[in-house]
């Protein structure tokens, strides 16, 4: 969520200009105009802050729950030049690597092998290490959002980006761009401000970077057999009309989810096929979509918007225990407004346990409209900030980081669904 790039709104906390979860979502970071800070999610701990009078950093990408992390300097006084990218030691206290762009840098995405760096029309994807290798170049069309997701899985290096054409998405296989290395530098402690450590040599090995590939191996070249890989194996689906304006990938980079700037249709493909799995409604009116987030294993997936909402959605039917239920759908009004009476909440499911229109059954007479598939549960922030979410790691959690600094916790329904409980509130950035 990279607040310099809308309209601020009066509620904002002073000086928040960024936040974004970690690549499993057990962490947070945030970019302020005097620098930046790390949060564990759940249970809210403070692990790391940095803060001076050099200026803001408008983008923080973590490396897991590393010592490394990828800073872009923005706001009013930029700390670096906006079309740089920082990898930033926070044990050392000090960038150990830098690279310069001919225009300001829109996103950048880390796995412990590959550094993804994103302008507004190309897509730069390099072997990370302390001497990175660039391994190749894509073009996309108009990205200001600076779209791309990469997968968590270790085994599984999957990127997607923007198409060059409007409303079509790249799926990009890392692992057949060239060079691997597996590095395992330095972890946050969940409860300390203070990485872990067990001595302090250990500490200096595992705070090193991947060492460079060997001199004799080309970004081109794969390390394990030494003969020269394969153009670099992408595929597009075309997946919406409108221009893209959020995407996500599932852990293992099996699934992407996709959202058009309309807002109102999330779109959940097979990354490998390009199937189309899922075709979910936020809502009829337009909305911009801020996070979209897959749980663990890929059943359930959490949308969020400047409505103030957050939309959690069934993929799978096995993750309702009601089986002995008939799936059916509720009356049409009750669609849209969310129901509120017990006997309405324990009906209205459809195959894959989200809520539809009782007409579905007459979808080949009527508007598309009719056979979607609604939000299982849903949130509500009260004062409508903007926000990002993703699934807690206590069972049936969502965490919503907003802009007002303020931190949620959510419990919903894994039978009903409905609207879910706060179950906590915190602030992580307060007037000090």
């Amino acid at each position: 969520m990279n607040l310099t790039r809308s309209v601020s709104h009066q509620n904002d906390a002073p000086g928040f200009l960024y936040a974004g979860f970690n690549q499993e979502y057990g962490c947070f970071a945030t970019g302020l105009d005097n620098g930046f800070r790390v949060y564990n999610c759940d249970p809210l701990i403070e692990q790391a802050r940095s803060e001076s009078n050099e200026g803001g950093i408008a983008l923080v990408e973590m490396l897991y729950r590393t010592n490394y992390l990828a800073f872009v300097g923005g706001g009013k006084y930029p700390r670096f030049p906006p079309n740089k990218v920082i990898i930033y030691d926070s044990i050392k206290g000090k960038p150990v690597l830098e690279l310069e762009y001919k225009s300001d840098v829109k996103n950048v995405k880390l796995r412990r092998d590959r550094l993804t760096v994103v302008l507004a029309n190309k897509v730069f994807i390099y072997q990370f290490s302390i001497n990175p290798k660039l391994l190749h170049t894509f073009e996309t069309c108009d990205n200001e959002r600076g779209l791309a997701a990469v997968s968590a899985a270790q085994d599984h290096a999957v990127l997607i980006i923007p198409g060059r054409q409007k409303g079509h998405l790249q799926i990009v296989d890392l692992d057949s761009l060239g060079y691997y290395w597996s590095a395992v530098p330095q972890r946050y402690s969940e409860s300390s401000n203070t990485a872990d450590n067990a001595t302090e040599q250990q500490q200096y090995e595992d705070s090193l970077l991947p060492p460079a590939p060997p001199s004799n191996t080309s970004a081109t070249t794969s390390a394990s057999t030494g003969r020269p890989t394969p153009t670099a194996n992408v595929s597009i689906i075309a997946a919406h009309s409108g221009r893209l304006s959020c995407i996500a990938l599932n852990h293992d980079g099996t699934k992407c989810a996709t959202t058009s700037d309309k807002g109102t249709l999330v779109r959940v493909f097979n990354t490998a096929t390009g199937t189309l799995l899922n075709e979910l409604r936020r809502g009829m009116d337009r909305a911009e979509i801020y996070s979209i987030a897959f749980n663990h294993d890929s059943t359930r997936l959490c949308v969020s918007s400047d409505k103030g909402t957050i939309h959690v959605f069934n993929l799978d039917a096995s993750v309702i225990a009601m089986a002995d239920q008939k799936p059916r759908g509720p009356t049409y009004g009750e669609v849209v407004v969310y129901p509120t009476s017990p006997a309405a909440k324990g009906s209205g499911l459809t195959m894959n346990g989200n809520r539809g229109s009782s007409l579905s059954f007459m979808k080949d007479l009527l508007p598309k409209y009719f056979s979607s598939e609604w939000s299982f549960a849903h949130a509500k922030i009260v004062t409508e900030n903007r926000c990002i979410a993703a699934f807690g790691e206590q069972k049936n959690t969502i965490i919503a980081i907003c802009a007002d600094g303020s931190w949620y916790r959510f419990l919903f329904d894994p039978r009903k669904g409905g609207e879910c409980i706060r179950d906590s509130f915190d602030r992580f950035l307060k007037n000090e």
